[in-house]
């Protein structure tokens, strides 16, 4: 599979649970998980497993907290 696709596959399964959770903190908190661990694959594609694991978390809890739970 090339890394295009592979970025993809991993962008939408991080958005489709992005909002799990019913408090900012939790959907913060999964959706930080979330972006670490796609960060760290994409991240190990480009060489820098750590940074793109960082990055992935820092924008994955935003991501997260910012948004509201299903009504």
């Amino acid at each position: 599979m090339s890394r295009l696709a592979t970025f993809v596959v991993l962008a939408g399964l991080a958005v489709g649970t992005a909002a799990c959770g019913d408090r900012p903190v939790d959907r913060a908190l999964t959706s930080g998980a979330i972006g670490a661990g796609s960060g760290a694959i994409v991240g190990a594609a480009a060489g820098a497993p750590l940074a793109g694991a960082a990055i992935g978390a820092v924008g994955g809890a935003a991501i997260g907290a910012a948004t509201a739970p299903r009504q």
